[in-house]
């Protein structure tokens, strides 16, 4: 059954009525779905799951955040393998904490990490991994990264927006109340785009879609295009069909009506169609697709969750790849899009150290 099925009333009786019948085995796939101790999901599972005689759970990736990550999958296996009985006394041993106090409430903020040598031998007790060079042979993953100059006028909106919170043009204003929507938008704005207060799109995307174009023309065969905006997705899509001819780019996000993702998805695997770019979310598409026809995909924009990174980047790199496979980044240097990079990068290097591997090739 479908884990977010299992916090509804029925989908609840159900699990429930089955692990109650006899020696049952409970199994969740991608399991990193579980890492939130805060959440019904994950508190329902751990319940149910104290029903089942067998406890299992599957990922690619345990840790896509930081070692927090480990604690509700592992409690879900058997609340004392790790010897702790709270998130908190979890993190009191394994994370470096400060105090601090906002609107008269008072809390702790992780500041870095600690005994994680100790975290990954209490692992090694109860947990099996292989790794895809040990059970594939697959082509080496390149990874590239392609710099994109502002214009001006792009240049003079992220400046205002990153020292005022504010942003004042004469096609229209935007503002910010808080330091979350103000990085979402130096975000944007580093992506080629603004709404204003009044919802009118300004667009500064020229560059960023010249440096798309010239990449693409020194590739080969059918891309994956991953942008994390719907505007992006859908002027990328009008550019490629503008330059190539119409239907060879088609979208693949939220807006993609669900009866027809599987015929986008016949058509780009089909080596012969004329569809040659699948433009989407990797949110949308990013997860369970087979795309190895693609030899080369390009990351337009990222976002700072590492799970969806590795899960797009495996779209092309499975089973069935038969040649070397290219990850593209547009970078706008000196901007939000580079912190993004980096916090991909120590969060690599963090599930690195405490799965015991070697640290992994990456675009930094």
């Amino acid at each position: 059954m479908n884990v977010d099925s299992i916090i509804t009333a029925y989908g609840s009786k159900v699990a429930d009525s089955f692990t109650y019948s006899g020696k049952t085995l409970m199994c969740i796939d991608e399991s990193t779905i579980i890492k939130n101790m805060s959440t019904k999901r994950t508190k329902r599972c751990i319940k149910i799951g104290q029903s089942a005689k067998y406890r299992v759970i599957l990922t690619g990736s345990p840790i896509t955040k930081s070692p927090e990550d480990l604690y509700g999958q592992c409690a879900f296996l058997n609340e004392d393998l790790l010897g702790f009985s709270s998130i908190y006394s979890f993190k009191a041993r394994y994370c470096d904490q400060v105090k601090l106090s906002f609107g008269g409430r008072s809390f702790s903020k992780v500041t870095g990490y600690k005994r994680l040598d100790e975290l990954t031998q209490k692992l090694r007790q109860f947990s099996y991994r292989v790794t895809k060079d040990e059970a594939l042979d697959l082509p080496d993953k390149i990874y590239m990264k392609r710099r994109v100059p502002m214009n001006e006028k792009q240049l003079k909106a992220y400046v205002q927006m990153k020292n005022l919170a504010l942003v004042h043009l004469e096609e229209g204003e935007l503002t910010t109340a808080t330091l979350i929507a103000q990085l979402k938008r130096l975000h944007q704005i580093a992506c080629g785009y603004m709404t204003t207060d009044e919802g009118e799109i300004i667009d500064f995307s020229e560059n960023r879609l010249k440096e798309l174009l010239e990449t693409i023309e020194e590739v080969d065969g059918k891309v994956i295009i991953w942008c994390s905006y719907r505007h992006n997705i859908k002027k990328v899509i009008e550019t490629l069909d503008k330059k190539f001819g119409s239907g060879s780019a088609e979208g693949f996000y939220g807006e993609t009506p669900s009866a027809e993702r599987p015929k986008i998805l016949e058509r780009f695997m089909d080596p012969n169609h004329h569809m040659r770019f699948l433009v989407g979310h990797p949110r949308t598409g990013g997860y369970g697709l087979t795309l190895t026809i693609a030899k080369t995909m390009i990351f337009y924009s990222n976002d700072y969750d590492l799970e969806i990174r590795e899960q797009a980047e495996a779209r092309n790199h499975r089973i069935g790849t038969e040649s070397k496979v290219t990850y593209v980044d547009l970078v706008c240097e000196g901007t939000v899009d580079e912190n993004i990079l980096k916090s991909l990068r120590q969060k690599i290097n963090i599930a690195t150290q405490i799965m015991g591997e070697e640290f992994k090739k990456w675009l930094i």
